[in-house]
Formats: C-alpha cells, structure tokens, sequence
C-alpha cells in the first residue's frame, strides 16, 4: 500500500515536472534569442563582427547550445561554435525563413548536419521602421540536453520515493513487530501444548484484544489441563480399584470350580472365569490408553534390529504352542525416536494378535529405515478398510468371528506411536494377510550390517 500510494504521487508530480522543465527551457531560449536580438539591432547597420561573435557566444554559454545571427538575406554574420559558418547562408533553413519573415518560432527537429534531434528557437531582428526584419537570431539546442535535465528531474523524485518507501517500510516492520510479536509467542505457546505440554502460561502482552485473547488462552490450557488430569485419574483409580475385586471374583470363582462336581457346572464356572479375565484385560488396557496420550518423556532412541531381537525372544515360545514359524526378516539396524519400553509394547500387541488371528502360520518381523513391519499369512482385512481397524472396541469381521478380544490391541498401538511423532497403518500383504507398518521419526542411523533371516531364526 505504501509503494502504492508513493507511485500514485509521484508519476503524476514527474509528469508534472517533466512538463515544466520542458517549458523552462524553452522560455529561456525565446527569452535569451530576444535579448540577442534586442542588442544586435545596432550592431547589423553596418555589422561589426566582433562584437556580434561576442554577443553570440556569451548567449551560447547562457542557454548551453549554439547561437548565430544572420542578416535579411539569411547569411551568418555570427556563430557561436563554427567561424567557418560565418559568411554561408542559412535561408533555407526552416526557423529561419519563418524568423526572416517576421515571426518567431520554435520547434523541435532533427538535423541532417548534426544527426540528431534539436530545439531550435529563431527569432526576427528589427533594425528601423521597416516592416521587414533586417535579420535573425537563432539558437539550437540538443533535445539530449533538455532529456538529461528531465531524466535528473525524475532521479530526484525516484530518490525520494525510495527514502519515502524505506521510512515507511522501517515503521512499518517495528509497528508490524510490535502488533505480532505477542501473536507468535501466543503461537509457540499453542504448538507446545499441542506436543502434550499443558504447563504453557501465554505472556499477557499487546494490546487490549491480544491480553484478552492470552488470558482465554491459559484459561483453556488450565481448563484442559485439569480435565484431563481428572480423567486420568478416575481410569488410573478406577482401574486399580477394579482390579481387587476382579482377582478376588477369580479366586472364588476358581474354588467353586474346584468343588463342583457336575461337568456342566465346571464348564459353565470356566466361561465365567475367562470372561473375568476378559474383562482384566479390559481394565488394563484403558488403563494404558488413558497413559498414551502423555507428553513423551525426554528424547529417546532405541535400535531397531536389537527391539526386533528381544520381541522374537519374548514371543518365541507361545509362537511354537500356537503353531506359528516366528521370524525375523531381512533388516537393517536404525535409530528410531521412541522409548524402548513403548517399542516392546507396540511390538507385544502386534505380535499377539498374529498369533490369535494368524495360527499356524508365518509371522515376520521386519524393519524397513525407521518403520517397523510385523507380517502374517492370516485372513487379512478381510475387504475392510485398515483404518476402521483402529477405531476403540472395534473388531474386524475376522475378529469377529476369531479368538475373542477387547478391540482395543490397535488403539493403544496407534496412540503409542503417534505419541512419539509415528503412526500405524495396515494393509493387506501380497499372497494373503495382513502387514502392519508403524513409522516412527528416525534419530541416528546406524551402519550394522544386515540381519540373516537363517541366522535370527529361531523357530
């Protein structure tokens, strides 16, 4: 808007301008050619030559051009650059036929001798009473000079438009500075508590609108902060609080087991001693979903190849009851951004729902960069979309009609993931099955060299 508005003042003042340092010059030389033809009146009857060079040069360095004066007949009496011009005759020349005739001219023409465009001003002598003039007085001018006179004209108006626009620019940017400078510390403030940090109070700065705007904001965060807190822990309570009961429903269920002697009983008191460890699993898992969303802790790497190693160790065992061949695939060591701990848990769920949904088959654990994959020859999405997958309690048509679960396995490892900057997808694996990748943010990556799938093999 400023350079704007500098350009709407300033080309109409240049134009302004230009025409007025035109018109300057050209009243000059009208006005220096009557002077010079003022002071010739007496010098042309009879005509002194010296004194008629002298008159025309001091007029040639008044005006900067050439001056010369001819008598009625149009022979140069006087030239102020070309002696040798004195004596010729000019009479053809246009400004001079028109001066010789009485009348004074002026106008801008090229010229054949100097091959380049003049202002030429030519104005008639009158030396007695007589209606003719008894010579002229002209003056040429190049229009180059008169171009140079405008060009520094507008040079000046540019100058001062750029140090009107470097002003303005300057206040501009401290008063812009000062407007925003509150609205991105507000903003640091808002990308900090969307990482997980809920401690953020906004400096209470600006103007009235920004303070109010920053009080809302603490306001919020701290509104947040103590739902949230609240939330975690009546699940953290509720969940340990459930557990006691639980165990003790177990125990009792379990000795009423011991005693009943009828097989119907027995099998009826099992179904409720698996539903009362369904629903364990349940209270855990919430448990963990309502730590997941947590700030991380402090930066943290852990390598890929060694995460994979000990899952493989862990799982090993109830692979081989299951049926399962466990394995890890060709992979490269990476230093992924996530805490150890999370690693084995994602790698735990994941691995446990192969094994329910996928007996007796392949399971392959694999890392591609800083992305690990967990791969299995089971029923796959089964024509659904990956992402429903992760919704909470929801389970898929092969949950559905598989090994019973909670449906919260796939929430807890999207939430885990995507706590440390990664996420999850699943996708249907060539040749049948399922994959799952989950990404994580890469920290340092490491040369090892490449994991043998004969050599991890362990089952």
């Amino acid at each position: 808007m400023l350079i704007l508005a500098v350009v709407a003042l300033i080309v109409p003042l240049g134009i302004s301008l230009r025409d007025r340092v035109d018109a300057e010059i050209r009243l000059e030389a009208r006005a220096e050619a009557q002077v010079v033809a003022s002071r010739a009146v007496t010098l042309l009857n009879p005509p002194r030559a010296g004194r008629l060079s002298s008159l025309t040069e001091s007029a040639a360095k008044a005006v900067g051009g050439r001056v010369l004066i001819v008598d009625r007949s149009g022979e140069v009496l006087a030239d102020s650059e070309y002696s040798a011009a004195v004596g010729s005759s000019f009479a053809s020349r246009a400004e001079i036929a028109t001066a010789l005739r009485g009348k004074a001219t002026q106008e801008r023409r090229y010229s054949s001798t100097l091959e380049a465009e003049i202002l030429a001003t030519a104005v008639p002598i009158y030396t007695g009473a007589g209606a003719k003039p008894g010579g002229a007085v002209r003056i040429t001018q190049s229009v180059n000079a008169v171009n140079d006179a405008i060009r520094r004209a507008w040079l000046g108006l540019l100058l001062l438009g750029l140090v009107v626009i470097a002003l303005g620019l300057a206040a501009g940017a401290i008063i812009a500075g000062r407007i925003t400078r509150p609205i991105v510390r507000l903003d640091r403030a808002a990308g900090r508590v969307a990482q997980g940090d809920l401690t953020v109070v906004a400096k209470l700065e600006g103007s009235r609108e920004q303070r109010a705007l920053a009080e809302s904001f603490n306001a919020m965060t701290e509104r947040v902060n103590v739902l949230l807190e609240g939330q975690r822990e009546f699940v953290a309570d509720a969940s340990h609080q459930m557990r006691t009961p639980l165990t003790g429903m177990r125990l009792r269920l379990e000795e009423a087991r011991a005693q009943a002697g009828d097989p119907q009983q027995r099998e009826e008191l099992d179904e409720a001693i698996a539903e009362v460890d369904r629903l364990t699993v349940i209270v855990g898992q919430l448990l963990e979903l309502s730590q997941a969303g947590e700030a991380p802790p402090p930066s943290s790497a852990t390598d890929s190849a060694a995460a994979l190693s000990a899952a493989l160790a862990r799982w090993a065992g109830a692979a081989a009851e299951a049926g399962c061949d466990l394995e890890v695939g060709e992979s490269s060591s990476c230093e992924i951004a996530c805490h150890r701990s999370d690693v084995d848990r994602i790698l735990d769920a994941l691995i446990e729902n192969a094994i329910a949904y996928a007996p007796g088959t392949e399971i392959v654990l694999s890392s591609a960069g800083a992305t690990l994959l967990v791969s299995d020859r089971g029923p796959g999405l089964s024509g659904e979309s990956g992402e429903s997958l992760f919704e909470r309690f929801r389970r898929g048509a092969a949950g559905r009609s598989g090994p019973p679960g909670t449906g919260l396995g796939l929430s807890i490892v999207r939430e885990l993931a995507r706590r440390w900057g990664g996420d999850v997808t699943i996708n249907e694996r060539d040749g049948g099955g399922a994959q799952v990748a989950v990404s994580f943010p890469q920290a340092v990556r490491a040369a090892l060299p490449n994991l043998s799938q004969d050599e991890s093999k362990l089952g």
